[in-house]
């Protein structure tokens, strides 16, 4: 076992890049800007673009952080066994029919990913869809993007990631013999197949990631010879799906701020598509299609913020009548639509329902769970025709129930509930919504959960956060924090500004120019954490992950005396640079979230301030860990890597900061079920010694 005294963090050459912006106003300098590769996206396909200076870097900075925590190994193998023990090696999941079969996924003991399979509904065999497992048995990595049967279930459309860089391969498989028929690389996952189950369109992906065409492709020709249905600027994410009556095919380009969408006859054929409506920031719009009364169904934004539900005439798509008026205080969050009913999904006072809507009638019912604090999803199936549907609900402490929802009479039926191998009794356990108060007066709700044994005084916190996107932290079950409550910690999640779990205003005033809301709500999480006496400061680990990192590392430089430890997971810290960088692909598509600053000198001197990379400063700062993805195409590796070593040389008290960077993996870490927990229980290791728990004993 390597003594941590003797393990000492890499020190990377600095090489200060200095640049101007806006005729001279701004200017900034770099000294780690060498660590990003040339050529945009180009090391996702080829990593020898990589300099050889930074892949020795980050395998320093690996067997740093394997010295350093080789003291816990222990614990994290303990930690690792417990996870594995929450979870079902053998679970099939509760069949749905689609058309004359029903199909269900399966997983098997020993293995880590799941198994597709279906039989005939009047009787017969069950057939293998497709065996990830065997998909994956040579590849260091993978991630199944998605899986879309033709209309006739003969062909399975299947899109799998091998790498972690999310260049998808397409397939199209005979689902009778088993065999692939054809192969399209590079491409965004999902397709939407036409009627006759001839054509398949998609989006194929660009050298440097970004989507500028889709495509449609007919079976059995060559790829060279598809279809362009429609170019985009490749400032927009392009996806291509089918609506519910798989009538109609919805060409959509999109950032985070608008949407676009064309509408295509799913016949095959080559029909310009329609638009529906012309891109406008700030208006944000999705579309299904009501096909017995010939309308459109738009779930929209404009003149909404809480969103309303509206139709159209196909022939006159961009004019729009109220099904469901805006109601300021009812988020609607989504909806799905079926021949004769509507489900949408609301979250009034941070609590959602379902409201089923008889599209004949114009009846409704209300749909809810029996816990004061739960998730659900928008319940849904793969046949149009049908008066059952399905959604899952959960609650922090009760674990996911598979839930049938009789569409005419509001009647719910539970179809399944998670096994937990190794026991779990959810009155065993607390919930409590707790409201802070942010320096604006503004009141933020914060989850938390603790074990029934766990006195709430000066108590160990994590505190978890993202807060972006309109992403909203649902209170739903999850497995992993168990091994922290069970040690007596409170598992928080504060719901800070930026998502929607208080409505649309909650996301406005979380982004763009009051991105620092978010910041500022966490921060006042924790002191109210602290005032009510539920935990005291250097008792609190602080966890995010992508843009949650973000604000991992705005709350470290405003508040480091707070916390005992943070978790930064695949942060996105280098947040000015990121944003000046057009050629990268999330760049363009985020300026709606957090402004541009290539062209806006006021968005520019905000990010300046707020940028955790542009703003570390001579102070102390607690202990970290951090993580990256050499292959992830959402936040670069070096991001990570360069926020390291500024904190390490800035830093006054020398805190612990690691860095481990997954060397075959993307933006979500190591793929399977099993492989994902190493990964876990690292950071739960490393969160428990912070809080002094390392060798406290789960509560039985």
């Amino acid at each position: 076992m390597t003594d941590r005294a003797a393990a000492t963090p890499p020190t990377p050459p600095r090489d200060v890049e200095t640049r101007s912006y806006h005729d001279g106003r701004f200017t900034t300098e770099d000294p780690y800007a060498w660590m990003r590769p040339p050529g945009a996206m180009a090391y996702l396909k080829d990593p020898s673009v990589i300099s050889p200076a930074m892949m020795e870097h980050l395998k320093a900075e690996n067997a740093f952080t394997e010295a350093w925590m080789a003291t816990n190994a222990p614990l994290r193998d303990t930690l690792v066994a417990e996870m594995r023990g929450r979870i079902a090696e053998d679970d099939d999941s509760v069949p749905l029919k689609d058309g004359a079969f029903e199909y269900w996924r399966r997983f098997e003991a020993g293995r880590d990913y799941p198994v597709f399979v279906r039989r005939p509904v009047d009787g017969g065999p069950e057939q293998v869809v497709l065996d990830a497992n065997a998909e994956a048995a040579e590849a260091p990595f993978f991630s199944l993007g998605s899986l879309d049967r033709s209309p006739d279930q003969r062909l399975l459309a299947w899109c799998a990631d091998l790498a972690g860089h999310e260049f998808y391969t397409l397939h199209i498989r005979d689902i009778e013999t088993g065999r692939d028929l054809e192969r399209i690389e590079n491409v965004r996952p999902g397709v939407a197949w036409d009627e006759a189950g001839e054509t398949v369109t998609y989006v194929p992906l660009d050298a440097d990631h970004k989507t500028r065409r889709v495509l449609r492709h007919r079976l059995g020709t060559s790829v060279s010879d598809d279809v362009v249905v429609f170019e985009g600027d490749g400032e927009s994410f392009l996806s291509a799906d089918a609506t519910a009556s798989r009538a109609l095919i919805l060409i959509s380009a999109h950032t985070h701020g608008s949407d676009e969408i064309r509408l295509l006859k799913a016949d095959g054929q080559d029909s310009a598509p329609v638009l529906v409506r012309p891109r406008e920031d700030g208006v944000r719009y999705e579309v299904e299609h009501d096909a017995p009364r010939d309308r459109l169904v738009i779930r929209t934004d404009l003149d909404a913020e809480d969103y309303r539900i509206c139709t159209a005439d196909p022939a006159s798509p961009g004019t729009w009548h109220d099904l469901v008026p805006h109601r300021p205080g009812r988020y609607i969050g989504g909806l799905s639509l079926f021949r004769r009913h509507m489900v949408r999904r609301e979250v009034v006072e941070c609590v959602p329902r379902q409201v089923i809507t008889d599209l004949e009638t114009g009846d409704e019912r209300v749909v809810t769970w029996d816990e004061p604090l739960y998730d659900m999803t928008t319940a849904g199936a793969p046949e149009y025709d049908t008066a059952t549907a399905r959604f899952h609900a959960s609650s922090p402490r009760r674990p996911d129930h598979a839930v049938d929802l009789d569409l005419e009479s509001g009647a719910q039926t539970v179809r399944k509930v998670q096994v937990i191998p190794s026991g779990h009794d959810p009155d065993a356990y607390v919930v409590d919504l707790e409201w802070a108060t942010a320096p604006d007066g503004e009141r933020v709700p914060v989850t938390l959960l603790r074990h029934r044994d766990t006195v709430p005084e000066n108590a160990p916190v994590l505190l978890y956060g993202y807060g972006a996107y309109g992403i909203t932290d649902t209170d739903d079950f999850r497995a992993g924090p168990l091994s922290l409550v069970d040690r007596g910690a409170i598992w928080a999640v504060a719901h800070v500004r930026g998502g929607r779990k208080r409505g649309g205003a909650w996301y406005r005033h979380g982004k763009l120019e009051h991105k620092t809301n978010t910041f500022a709500d966490f921060i006042a999480v924790a002191d109210h954490l602290v005032a009510r006496g539920l935990t005291r400061p250097g008792r609190i680990v602080a966890m995010g992950g992508s843009a949650g990192g973000m604000l991992m590392g705005a709350v470290a430089n405003r508040r480091p005396d707070l916390f005992a430890g943070i978790l930064a997971i695949v942060p996105f810290v280098d947040v000015l640079n990121t944003m000046l960088s057009p050629d990268l692909p999330l760049t363009p598509p985020e300026w709606s979230e957090w402004g541009n600053p290539v062209e806006d000198a006021e968005a520019f001197q905000r990010m300046r301030d707020y940028s955790p990379y542009d703003n570390v400063r001579p102070q102390a700062y607690p202990d970290m860990l951090v993580t990256a993805g050499l292959f992830d195409p959402r936040v670069t590796f070096w991001e990570p890597a360069k926020w390291v070593a500024r904190l390490r040389e800035t830093a006054t008290n020398s805190p612990t900061i690691l860095l481990h960077t997954e060397m075959e993996a993307g933006h979500g870490g190591k793929s399977g079920r099993f492989k994902a927990l190493e990964e876990r229980a690292m950071l739960w290791a490393f969160a428990l010694e912070r809080l002094g728990l390392a060798d406290a004993q789960p509560a039985r």
